[in-house]
């Protein structure tokens, strides 16, 4: 097949699986065509099959900002009108499966299909603004396939935008072998007298709650020596790095910004923090389990679907800062309970969310699509 894939280049866990479904599909003999406005991180070394096309969008004083969607729906169009796609899988509704619609009218074709799958920022957040509902949920119903990447999104997104469609679960996935080239983390740089590390990643948004992350490790520093690894950059990051300041804690955490691959300091951690108000998956959970890290974190949207409470970590509601304490408390200091939460969450990740198993369920829904 030749198929176009449309996603943001960011470190968000939309543009790492939809940069890892291209390798993956480009492995299996398929032709990818990568259409951003930047190349993905993780896409910038050469790759067989993959090609990256950059949209480019002039800047006319006409206009106060760059008319990036239409850019991107001339783009898909000549790259149709070159390469001859089979289809347009576009990762988020807005703008991407709204451009890929354009294109197809642009292009007066009905051969070309349009896959979109919803990763929850497009549905949750961006979807509650009044000014872009209409164009979600036009865009949801007029795309060949549907996908989402949790049971808990499929239903938010059914329900907010009353779609009665099908919509295709199919669930992130992980190369779960990849932990094994990151064996060697430095542990004894973050954590030079042997102290417990714990780590959250994340976008530093009000939504991920990383000051709960701050607060409950604060708590465990209290009873154990123990260090925090924040990963990542965001708009909370001077509020968060004030308050790391404020509880005497500068000598007990990292900020060590955005980082392309986490694996190598995942296998230096003890524990994964992930507090959110909401997530829709909750990939980088997907990442610690691949890595036998326990996570503790909120139960809330898609989370339950990749961490098992009581098996593979701990999720309790949102803002229980002291709970979730305790538990993480509980874990740090039993050894044969951290022993058998770690290696029920790597069962868990290679089992439920290999890529050898998700890519494979992508490739039948092409087929079906292109079927119709």
């Amino acid at each position: 097949m030749k198929i176009a894939i449309v996603c943001y280049p960011t470190h968000g866990g939309s543009g790492v699986v939809a940069s890892e479904l291209a390798l993956g599909l480009a492995e299996r003999g398929h032709e990818i065509h990568i259409v951003s406005y930047a190349t993905p991180f993780r896409l910038r070394s050469f790759s067989q099959n993959v090609y990256i096309h950059e949209v480019e969008v002039a800047s006319y004083p006409l206009f106060k900002y760059p008319p990036y969607a239409l850019g991107l729906a001339t783009t898909l169009a000549d790259i149709h009108e070159q390469y001859d796609l089979d289809l347009i899988h576009a990762h988020y509704a807005v703008p991407h499966a709204a451009s890929a619609f354009l294109a197809k009218q642009v292009l007066r074709s009905d051969k070309i299909k349009v896959i979109t799958t919803l990763h929850g920022t497009d549905i949750t957040l961006v979807g509650a603004d009044k000014s872009f509902h209409r164009v979600i949920k036009f865009s949801i119903e007029e795309s060949d396939g549907v996908t989402a990447v949790s049971n808990f999104l499929r239903r938010r997104t059914m329900k907010e935008f009353d779609i009665e469609r099908d919509i295709r679960v199919i669930y992130n996935f992980i190369d779960t072998r990849k932990p094994d080239k990151f064996n060697d983390c430095a542990r004894e740089r973050y954590a030079p007298n042997g102290e417990k590390i714990i780590m959250h990643a994340s976008n530093f948004r009000p939504v991920k709650r990383v000051s709960d992350v701050v607060r409950i490790f604060e708590r465990i520093q209290r009873e154990i020596p123990a260090k925090l690894l924040l990963i990542g950059e965001g708009p909370e990051r001077l509020f968060v790095k004030q308050l790391v300041k404020e509880l005497g804690l500068n000598d007990h955490v990292w900020f060590l910004g955005q980082q392309d691959y986490i694996e190598q300091l995942l296998n230096c951690a003890d524990l994964f923090l992930l507090p959110s108000e909401q997530e829709s998956f909750g990939l980088v959970a997907l990442e610690a389990h691949v890595c036998g890290v326990p996570v503790v974190g909120a139960d809330t949207g898609g989370m339950p679907e990749v961490v098992k409470h009581g098996e593979t970590g701990f999720l309790l509601p949102v803002g229980e800062i002291a709970l979730m304490t305790t538990k993480s408390l509980a874990l740090l200091t039993d050894e044969q309970l951290h022993a058998q939460f770690s290696k029920a969450g790597r069962s868990r990740a290679v089992t439920c969310f290999d890529r050898e198993h998700i890519i494979p369920q992508y490739e039948a829904y092409y087929d079906e699509i292109l079927g119709k």
